[in-house]
This record gives C-alpha cells, structure tokens and sequence, in this order.
C-alpha cells in the first residue's frame, strides 16, 4: 500500500512513493518489478529523495535489487533527508527489484526515480525543467510517466513553454512523445514572452503563465500541419457520418447539422448525429494515404447548443473494408482518446506513432447532451520514396537442370517478397523532413543566401547613390566657384554679414562717411534698392560696393566680388539707360598715367563756393561711357528714399558755405560725375 505514481513502460518509466510529494504515512511498503528486453541493463535516476534516517535505514529506506523474485541480489540501501544521488544505479541484468519500505517517522516525502534501458545515456526525470540546463540547445531522453499530477506546465506550441515548466510533461502536452512510452526530446532555449496561454492536448492541461526569462520549444522531424478541414481542401463530399441531426425550430425552419459541417473554425453550426450512441462516427476522406500525426477538436460553438465529445476513438483503413482501432505500441488495448471538456475549447491530441491511412473515422464514446463536434486532422503527405532497382542474379547455365530453375524461380519469389517487405516497412517508419510548427523553421540555403544579398545590394545601391550626390553638389560648387562673378550675388546675406565686421557702427552724432557712385551704376538701381546710408571707412585702396549700389563692374575696380544672385536684380529697370560696356569679371589695373589705387578726393566744403545745380562733381569712378547718362529721375527718387530713411542725411554733397543737415564739422562728398545736383541748407 506504499506505492504512489507508478507508469512501467517497455524501455522506460516512472514510480514514485505514495502521497508524493507529500509526506509518506507510516508503516507502508511497495515493491516494484522492472523487466526490459533481454540483452538490455536498466538504469536508475532519481528526481527527488526525502526519506527518513532517524534509525540509520532500519525502518524507513529504499532498496534495490539485481533481478526479481529469490534469487535477487542487492545493489544498494539508500535513505536520508535531502539525500543527493546524482549518479545513476545501473542493473547486471534485464530485471530489477526496487523496494520501498515507511516505518515510524514525522516527515519525508518520500522519492520519486525515473529508469530507462542503459543505451539512454541522457536520461532525465518528470522533475527536470529547462531553467536546470545552461546549454541553448540539448537532447535529452524523457522517461514514460511523466504526466503527474504535481508538475505544472504554462504554455503551448507554437509560442513556447514557460522555463519553469516539466520538460517531459511539456513535451506530451506538445505531443513530440507518448505518456505511455517516453522518447527522446530536442530542446530549444529562446527568449521569453510576457503572457503563455493555457491549453488542453493530450490529456495533459497547460495553465497561463506569467512572464519568465525564456522559454523552451521542441524541435521534431514530424509533420503537423493542418490537412485541410478549416481550408476547404477537403471537399463536402469527402466527410460523411453515420447520421445527421435534423429538426424544425419553433419558427418552422429545418436545420440540418450536416457532416461537412464538422470544419474546425467555420462559423455555423457543427456537425450532430441524430442518435448519440457509441455506434456513431464522422469518416473523412482524404483522397490518399497521409501520415496523420493528430487531430483538434471543439464541441457545437453554439452557445445556445451545448453539445461536445468528451472521449472517443480512433479507427482508419485503406478500403472503407477492414478498419483497425488505434493503439499504443505495445498496449493490448484501444487508446481512448480525452476530448472536449466545454462547446468552444479546442483540444488537441497527438499519434504517435503517426497513423498512414486513407480513410479516417471518430467514434465518440462519451458525450455532454447530444454528439456534436468540428475537428481538423494534422498532418503532411506521404512518400515511400524511390524504390531500390531490383537485380536479379544470372540463372545457373545448366539449363537441363530443372531444379536449378525450381530453385532460381523460389529464390526470386523469395527476393522480390523481401524487397516488398522492405519496403512496406519503410512504409510505417519513414518520417519526411517537414516544418515543425513548435519551433522556429530552419532556414533553407535559398533563405540564407537571400538573407545575405539583400542586405549587399542595398549597400551597394545606396553607396552609389550618396556618390551621386556628392558628385552632382562638387560639380554644381565648382561650376559656381569657376565662372563668371555676378556683382548681383554681392548682395547675398551671407556675404554682408561677413562684411559688417569691416564696418563702422553709426554714432550717437551720425557721422557721415564719402559714398562713392558711379553713373552708370545709379542708372540701373530702383529706389527701393538704394540704402539709407552706407558707411565705411576712408580706405587707401577703393573700397567694394555694398549694399545693392552696383549692378554692374567697372573697370576701374580693384576687387573681386562675390558669387551668387538675387532674383530682385532681374528685374527691369523702368528707367532708359545707355548700352553699357561689357567688362571683365575682374578689377582691371588702372592707367599707368594715372595713380596706382583709387584715393579719395578731400574737398573742403567748408570755403568752398556754392555749386549751383547742374555743375558737375568730382567721381572717383568711371562712369559707363564717355558721357554721363541722364539722372534727373534716378536723382528724385534717390533723394526721396534717403529723405524716409532714420539718418535724414543726404547722399550728395551740400555747396560750400552752407552746412548739411546735421553736420557739426568739416564734412567729405563725393558725387556722381556729371550729375546735376541741387541741396538745401539748414541751420542746426
């Protein structure tokens, strides 16, 4: 009565004490037998050990022993709270006893082991979860038995497992091994996610969970795709049932819950068998042999219908002739398959191994109010391959030999029944290389080499593109920096303000500075484009014209001017002007005759005579031609802006004798040549 947890399976198992991992009563034992193939050695693992040594292993202890029955012998006796045994207890035979053994005690949990045949060198216990391993990925054997009912899962396929989850017990929930006969399991460490769903499949409940660190997913070379319920692929004609549910509701209209109504997903109602006995089913055909690895499962959907299969089996064929009922490896029974718990939870359950049949049939054997379900069949197609090419041996060349013949005919006969023989079994075990949806997919050459040109091309054709740019902006710079100098791009902001640094700032008594103006440049100015007043310094050399003055360059210049031009100086004069010269770009050397630099001429304004209007004023440029152009309009307009500006100083010489607006001391002008100028006097 000392026996808790048990499941015996051909290679592997699981058994643990009773009440585990509670505490063992009193005065308990349990004694289990192991046998294996013969040829083979059992090895023993234990996942936890908690048994009581007050009394140095006299009552309470776990013994196990190298056969079975009288002629067994010990291998070893273990007890101790906490014990650590970490190495693995490994038979001399196929058999082996192990025998456990509660006296007197208050506290011990008692033990729980897991054991396999000795060619499992990675065996691991219903205990072990993903957080106990370092490595990213890893094999391991999980033994049968681990659905326990003090192990949790959180998670599902194709999002993963929480990492705080039962390896084993997830991978029956997965269905990449059988509860009954364990297998091996290859695991994949990846980031976690914040939320896991919960799920049901095969017969194993998956809780939500939390966020965690990372999680676990499996990697098979299984096939679990959907064959075609959901999608349609699967035709109407190809689903039939034993029986259809039909009625008129109160408002007279018949309802018919047909077979092809059994689509997993598909909105409506499912399909219901008009009598709920065990002799109902829902066949569906797939056209050929698949390997069919599981099937999902939800009751009618149909809130107001609360119909689902609790339990059902499985039954497939080739003909629709001979059927055979699904079973375990090994078991001499019809699995019964878990079904639906609620009408909207869909539960999966997987076959393993997988089933390759033509024909498929549910039979529900237990049912909530009526029988009523959709379902979807999981899967991929099936291939034997290439058969072997078949070659006979020569005959023997005694041809009057008839026994030879005889013998040469049965060894044929005998030779192509073990090719098909080989072949039929490559038939049941051959297993495709198909994606498996618990993991991530791996990636094909084609995707590889894909993954990495498109990120090379990219490159390449943005780096041609930024060249471009910057061959198109050198050229356009160098076009600018190599043509012809525009005196309208003086008038850039960029360039003034590199120049406000070179002028002086007005003063509290507005002091006046020479202007200088050249005719030909005043003919071709707007009023709006006249300053107010430009200030500079008497230089030694002649200084460039600012401001908007200058439209065009003299030959009399000494400086270069700046690139650029303003789209205001395009604009026509509306007064006429002559034909100006072309000049250079360039500031041209002055006559030899003349000095070497344009210097300012200094009148003394102070004892000079007045200058009536109309006589013509000193310039220190030439003007455009031999003959001053007309400026009677120019000079108005000059004067009315200058009139408006804050200064209210004039920008042409005042006659001799007469003070200039503002002025408290001796003052420099400098007027355009030939230009009739007319001013006024004020007293301060």
């Amino acid at each position: 009565d000392g026996c808790g947890h048990t499941v015996l399976g051909p290679e592997s198992g699981t058994l643990a004490s009773i009440n585990y991992p509670q505490t063992s009563p009193n005065s308990t034992v349990c004694e289990w037998e192991i046998r294996v193939k013969p040829g083979q050695r059992v090895q023993l693992k234990f996942g936890d050990f908690d048994i009581d040594d007050s009394d140095s292993c006299h009552s309470s202890y776990l013994r196990v022993h190298n056969g079975i029955g009288p002629t067994r012998t010990e291998i070893g006796k273990y007890c101790g709270f906490g014990f650590q045994m970490d190495d693995l207890i490994i038979s001399k035979s196929n058999e082996v006893t192990v025998q456990f053994m509660s006296g007197t005690h208050t506290s011990g949990r008692g033990f729980l082991a897991a054991y396999s045949t000795t060619d499992k060198s990675d065996l691991i216990t219903c205990l072990d979860n993903a957080s106990h391993f370092s490595e990213p990925e890893f094999n391991k054997y999980c033994p049968a038995g681990c659905v326990i009912p003090f192990a949790d899962i959180s998670g599902t396929i194709p999002h993963g497992y929480r990492d705080s989850s039962s390896l084993c017990m997830a991978g029956v929930h997965a269905g990449v091994v059988s509860n009954t006969l364990g297998g091996q399991i290859n695991v994949v460490i990846s980031k976690g996610i914040p939320y896991y769903e919960g799920s049901l499949a095969n017969n194993v409940t998956s809780k939500v969970g939390p966020l965690s660190t990372s999680l676990f997913t499996f990697k098979t070379s299984g096939c679990y795709g959907t064959l075609g319920m959901e999608s349609g692929v699967i035709p109407d004609s190809q689903i039939t049932a034993s029986s259809i549910l039909e009625w008129s509701d109160q408002t007279g209209q018949v309802n018919i819950w047909k077979p092809e109504n059994a689509r997993l997903k598909r909105v409506g109602p499912p399909w219901a068998a008009f009598i709920s006995d065990e002799r109902q089913w829902l066949q569906i055909d797939l056209n050929k042999e698949k390997r069919i690895t599981g099937i999902i499962t939800t009751g009618s959907t149909l809130a107001e219908y609360y119909y689902y299969v609790s339990a059902y089996r499985i039954l497939y064929s080739d003909d629709t002739q001979k059927w055979t009922v699904y079973r375990e490896p090994g078991m001499d029974k019809d699995k019964v398959f878990q079904g639906n718990t609620e009408l909207y939870q869909e539960v999966r359950n997987n076959f393993i191994p997988p089933i390759i049949a033509r024909f498929f049939r549910i039979n529900p054997l237990k049912w909530h109010q009526k029988i009523a379900m959709k379902v979807e069949l999981l899967g991929c197609q099936f291939s034997i391959g290439r058969a072997p090419k078949i070659t006979m041996p020569p005959p023997p060349q005694n041809k009057n030999d008839d026994r030879n013949d005889d013998r040469n005919d049965d060894f044929s006969d005998d030779f192509i029944h073990s090719v098909k023989t080989s072949l039929q079994t490559d038939k049941t075990t051959f297993t495709p290389e198909i994606k498996n949806t618990t993991v991530t997919p791996s990636v094909t050459k084609d995707v590889a080499l894909a993954a990495v040109l498109v990120p090379v091309l990219v490159m390449v054709f943005t780096t041609l593109i930024l060249i471009l740019v910057c061959a198109w902006h050198w050229r356009n710079r160098k076009k600018k920096t190599e043509g012809t100098y525009d005196l309208p791009y003086w008038d850039r902001a960029g360039w003034w303000k590199g120049m406000k640094q070179f002028l002086p700032t007005k003063s509290a008594e507005h002091e006046e500075t020479p202007v200088r103006y050249s005719s030909s440049e005043i003919s071709h100015l707007r009023p709006r484009e006249v300053p107010t007043m430009l200030q500079t310094e008497s230089a030694e050399y002649a200084q460039p014209l600012v401001g908007g003055i200058v439209g065009t360059l003299h030959q009399r210049s000494t400086f270069k001017p700046e690139e650029g031009k303003e789209a205001s100086y395009a604009d026509l004069d509306p007064y006429n002007s002559p034909i100006q010269e072309v000049y250079h770009a360039y500031a041209e050397p002055l006559p030899i005759t003349g000095p070497e630099y344009a210097t300012p001429i200094i009148m003394d304004m102070s004892s000079h005579p007045s200058t009536p209007l109309g006589v013509p004023s000193i310039s220190t440029f030439k003007a455009a031609g031999n003959q001053a152009p007309p400026l009677v309009g120019t000079y108005n307009k000059l004067l009315s802006r200058t009139d408006s500006t804050s200064s209210a100083q004039a920008l042409y010489d005042t006659p001799k004798g007469q003070p200039g607006p503002g002025a408290t001391e001796e003052l420099v002008y400098q007027v355009p040549q030939s230009v009739a100028h007319s001013t006024g006097s004020k007293d301060e």
